[in-house]
């Protein structure tokens, strides 16, 4: 398609939302009843925080947002690192034969691996204080994912979605010990990779075909429009202490809320605005 029809449908598709992300960051954080006046930024600083965040360009300022490179909108430090592996895939890696790639991701495996050890865990990428951690987590990941579909390493099998979704679940509820940041490498470097290709090989009965679709449509929305919500719990939960009666059912309602929140926003604007871009773009 080109380069250029590269960069806009990425834009397209994935633009929308941050911008949205940033205005109710910035809604939030002005809003907030549980925190203080806009926690003392002044006008300008505001708007330069607020710019930052709609254009993507990292601005670890907010100390009482523990200097998130995006401090409107938390998630977005994904996003950002996920713009720079695609222009780097449009740019350099989408032309390197299945040897050169294998040799690209062997080299991005020592590098997470480095700083999984240096860390103690696979957790940064998030802060100025962690950047570059974000480059290797998605240097491995990327050039990963590149190479299962290059190679076509996909395991046919009859598992299905449920237990898929158990083995997934086995990765988050493993104890933590000393060594943490060993079992972490392993996850990503071998046991993703391989729910990966068993995920790509596997069957889908009829009845969760439904449930599937509306999981992968909703998961951005929702991943892009919660973290407000979670900064107000979170000034909230410092200022009155709930019980954990009161805390669990206002994190039960507010996943349902939240969840329903990210499905108005998917059908009354990030659908139809991605669908007047792609009309305006032909």
């Amino acid at each position: 398609m080109g380069i250029w029809e590269f960069f806009k449908s990425r834009l397209i598709r994935l633009h929308p939302l941050i911008i949205l992300g940033s205005v109710l960051g910035l809604l939030a954080l002005l809003f907030d009843p549980f925190a203080l006046d806009a926690q003392g930024y002044g006008t300008g600083r505001l708007i330069l925080i607020f710019l930052c965040s709609i254009f993507l360009i990292p601005l670890p300022v907010m100390e009482d947002r523990a200097f998130n490179l995006f401090g409107l909108n938390a998630p977005s430090w994904s996003l950002f690192w996920e713009y720079v592996a695609n222009i780097v895939y449009v740019l350099v890696l989408y032309k390197f034969s299945r040897r050169y790639l294998l040799v690209v991701t062997l080299l991005a495996a020592v590098a997470l691996g480095y700083v999984s050890y240096s860390a103690g865990n696979l957790l940064g990428g998030w802060t100025g204080e962690n950047f570059w951690d974000g480059c290797a987590r998605i240097s491995y990941s990327f050039s990963m994912g590149l190479l299962i579909f290059r190679y076509n390493w996909v395991i046919k099998n009859q598992i299905g979605f449920i237990f898929l979704a158990l083995l997934l679940s086995l990765a988050f509820v493993m104890p933590y010990f000393e060594m943490n940041w060993m079992i972490e490498t392993a996850i990503v470097l071998f046991y993703f990779p391989l729910l990966i290709s068993l995920g790509a090989g596997s069957s889908l009965s009829k009845r969760l075909k439904g449930f599937c679709k509306f999981s992968g449509d909703i998961s951005y929305p929702l991943y892009m429009t919660h973290y407000a919500v979670i900064w107000m719990f979170g000034n909230y939960y410092t200022n009155y202490q709930p019980g954990e009666t009161h805390t669990f059912i206002i994190i039960s309602l507010g996943t349902i809320i939240l969840i329903g929140v990210a499905y108005v926003v998917m059908v009354a604007y990030d659908i139809p605005l991605r669908k007047y871009l792609n009309r305006k773009r032909k």
